[in-house]
Order: C-alpha cells, then structure tokens, then sequence
C-alpha cells in the first residue's frame, strides 16, 4: 500500500488539507497527519482545530512514497521556515521522490530551489516565488516527480492527481464517479 504524509502547521487551509486527507484514505492509500508543532493540535486558517497522527519528530520518513505540503497562511510559512521538513524535503528530491504541493505551498519548494526546470502552478500572484520554475495557468501540474496546485477550488483535482501518481487513472477515475466529481 502507498504511504503518503501531509504536514500541517498552524494557519493551513483546511480545505487542501483535509481533501487530500480524505480522497487518499477512500482510494486505499495510507495518509498520515503530521503536526509541525509540539502537540498534534493543529489550528487551521480558519480557526478549525485538528488532531494529527504524529508529531513531526516522532515520524519515521523511510517509507514515505509521497509528502504533501498544503497552503494556507501563515501554514505555508510556517512549512517554510522548519528545519526538520527543509531536510526531509530536500532528501526526497534528491531521491526522486513525489512532493505534492497547494496554494501558497509549491513556494515553499520554489524558494529551496527545488523547482528548477520543473513546470509548475501555485496561487495566482505568488509565482514569483516559484523560482527557476516554468510557471503554467493550470489547475494541477504535474512534471516528473513534482505535483503542483492552485489553491482550495483544485482541492479535489490535486488530490485525484496523487491518487492517478501514486496507484493508477482507472482509481482515480472511479473515485471521481463515486464523489459524483466533474472536472
């Protein structure tokens, strides 16, 4: 079974977070929440509290198949400014391995340069922080092992996206049909 992590930090969007959450558990892939603070509530943007499945520090990475980073603010910096996660996320790229990111969040990777030569998307007037990036007016991007997102509307379009990364169209697809999800 495919291993995904979300991180979320005080001020994320609920919305990308917890979508993502929700359409990878209903298509069978494994998803834990990762608090960025010293317990596993999370306060969101929008004032609505979530308990997380671990603490960041307590998290065992080497199985990961995928990290997800949703936007919101100040999440987003919040995401920005840890150690722990500028290390893991540089060591998956490094590794070739998938990061999905939302909203305000594909910065985070544009400001690590971790985006260089890649196509990507992020929230409307924040694509300058998408640095050696090829910045692309889509919903969802996804170039080679970078997934990348608009913000809270594409919350069901980049969760289908890592769900057709991680297993196949077909799941993706399906579980399109059965939320009765246009795009």
């Amino acid at each position: 079974m495919a291993k995904a992590y979300i991180f979320l930090a005080d001020g994320f969007e609920e919305v990308e977070g917890l979508t993502v959450v929700d359409l990878l558990r209903r298509a069978g892939i494994e998803i834990s929440m990762v608090s960025m603070n010293r317990s596993k509530r999370v306060i969101g943007s929008h004032k609505i509290t979530v308990e997380a499945d671990h603490l960041f520090e307590d998290s065992d990475y080497k199985n990961a198949d995928l990290l997800v980073l949703p936007g919101g603010m100040p999440g987003t910096m919040h995401l920005m400014k840890h150690d722990g996660l500028d290390k893991l996320l540089k060591e998956f790229h490094a590794k070739e391995k998938p990061i999905a990111a939302i909203c305000a969040a594909p910065t985070v990777l544009g400001q690590k340069g971790l985006l260089k030569g890649r196509n990507a998307t992020c929230f409307p007037g924040m694509e300058d922080k998408l640095l050696g990036a090829k910045v692309v007016d889509l919903p969802v991007v996804v170039d080679q092992t970078m997934i990348t997102s608009k913000g809270l509307g594409t919350a069901i379009d980049f969760s289908l996206a890592i769900i057709k990364y991680l297993k196949d169209e077909g799941v993706a697809k399906t579980l399109a049909a059965e939320i009765q999800y246009k795009s």
